[in-house]
């Protein structure tokens, strides 16, 4: 009772703190199959002020704080596994201001991606990143998201201008700024984005934003096999095609997918493209990945113009973990993610299948292919010893796969809890130079302990 009391007197609100079992168990995990751990308090701020009097408080008495926005993340990240304080954004979710005319928007870490997008339609923009998951900007911004449009307009650091932090001690800083560049010193800003909680908690994001393009279509392409499609990807890449979206989803996604949303797509792996701009470029570009599409052999290549058949298909897409994990009951989501150079893509794809088939786990394959990052997605037991096994050594064979073809553990879901060992043998000696950073800034460790470093 006594860190209740303590948290009381800072923010002053019942309503807004919580000792409450089923809020507790909500703050204990995120999306998969990490085992979970109670915190000791949830709380919910309103400002910038109670989020550094929580971080101080915190650092006085050595209490873990763990940062929370949708729990959407999947390895791990929101999972307080020193207990302590679950500091949940839910209600820090202002839309601080928008300048259209700079292309720039300021925003609470709390505002969800689609609670930002309905906003900014109004102005003609939009911001870009898109997770797959209603995820909040913060959370985004914490593990360095990126998803299907990435291809066109990079990962969350391309489009992060500036954060307001609050550092382990409760001091904060600004990071970067509203500028879309700047040479003034070291760039704080990208050493947060893609830190997963661990060095500093935001308070306030600037964002560059897009603007709506006038004209949009999407397609899909079929394919004999897996292999087939990534290849055709890698051509329309390596052809210089200005492609906005290009995702991959294999036959048994596509078999699930129907399954779940009663659709009739054709169960053949399959590629998601999307093309935008003017409507001439539009017209011209859509004609020439056709031509690309039926030159690596493609079944068959069908668009869509119309905007809500459009969201239809990539409506398939986006639930293609959700339907996936839906065909066995009480099972838990896995989702590797990896990411290759484009040119080792086909065949890291390849050899992902065989692994796959090899450990007789019903997985998926999929993922944003246009930069080379992909995922195994399926549901797994927990509790279930031999299946477990079996996941930990398939995880290991795809991700060795990957590092020794030049590739990374992780093209966006971040190290959280389930990537520990893989960053050791990516990064090197260069790991011992982010824990010197680390303890420089979080001498104690109270911020997001057991995440990226193995404590």
């Amino acid at each position: 009772m006594l860190l209740y009391s303590d948290i009381l007197k800072i923010i002053q609100d019942k309503e807004r703190i919580s000792t409450n079992e089923a809020v507790m168990e909500q703050h204990s995990r995120g999306m998969t199959y990490h085992t979970g751990r109670l915190p000791d308090i949830v709380v919910f701020p309103v400002s910038e002020e109670e989020v550094a009097a929580i971080v101080k408080y915190a650092a006085e008495k050595k209490i873990a704080i763990v940062p929370f926005g949708a729990g959407s993340s999947l390895e791990g990240h929101v999972i307080p596994v020193k207990g302590g304080i679950s500091l949940d954004f839910t209600l820090l979710n202002n839309i601080v201001s928008v300048h259209p005319e700079d292309f720039i928007v300021k925003v609470q870490p709390g505002v969800t991606r689609k609670q930002l997008n309905l906003q900014l339609k109004k102005h003609g923009l939009f911001f870009p990143i898109d997770p797959g998951a209603d995820a909040t900007i913060g959370g985004m911004a914490a593990t360095n998201a990126s998803g299907t449009n990435a291809v066109a307009y990079g990962t969350m650091k391309q489009n992060v201008l500036g954060l307001r932090t609050v550092l382990a001690s409760g001091e904060v800083i600004m990071a970067g700024g509203e500028t879309v560049k700047s040479s003034a010193g070291y760039n704080l800003k990208d050493l947060f984005v893609g830190s997963e909680g661990t060095l500093g908690i935001f308070t306030e994001i600037v964002l560059k934003l897009s603007g709506i393009p006038e004209a949009t279509i999407a397609a899909k392409a079929y394919f004999t096999d897996v292999v087939a499609a990534g290849a055709a990807a890698e051509m329309v890449l390596q052809a210089g095609v200005r492609i906005g979206k290009i995702e991959l989803v294999d036959s048994r996604t596509i078999e699930a997918v129907n399954h779940y949303r009663g659709t009739t797509f054709l169960e053949k792996p399959t590629l998601f493209l999307e093309y935008s701009g003017s409507p001439e470029e539009v017209e011209h570009g859509i004609s020439n990945i056709k031509q690309l599409m039926e030159s690596a052999g493609c079944l068959e290549f069908v668009y869509e113009r119309d905007s809500l058949k459009r969201a239809e298909l990539w409506e398939a897409r986006h639930s293609a973990a959700i339907a996936i994990v839906n065909r066995k009951p009480n099972q838990m989501l896995v989702s590797t993610d990896v990411c290759v150079p484009i040119s080792e893509l086909s065949s890291a794809i390849s050899y992902a299948r065989d692994v796959i088939d090899k450990y007789s786990i019903e997985a998926a394959l999929l993922g944003h292919v246009g930069d080379g990052n992909f995922h195994a997605a399926f549901g797994v037991n927990p509790n279930d010893e031999d299946e477990m096994t079996r996941f930990y050594q398939m995880n290991d064979e795809i991700v060795e796969y990957a590092l020794s073809h030049r590739g990374t553990c992780s093209g966006e879901h971040g190290v959280g809890m389930g990537k520990v060992k893989y960053l050791k043998k990516e990064r090197g000696n260069s790991l011992e130079v982010m824990r010197s950073i680390k303890r420089v800034l979080d001498p104690d460790n109270i911020l997001n302990p057991g995440k990226i470093f193995a404590d």
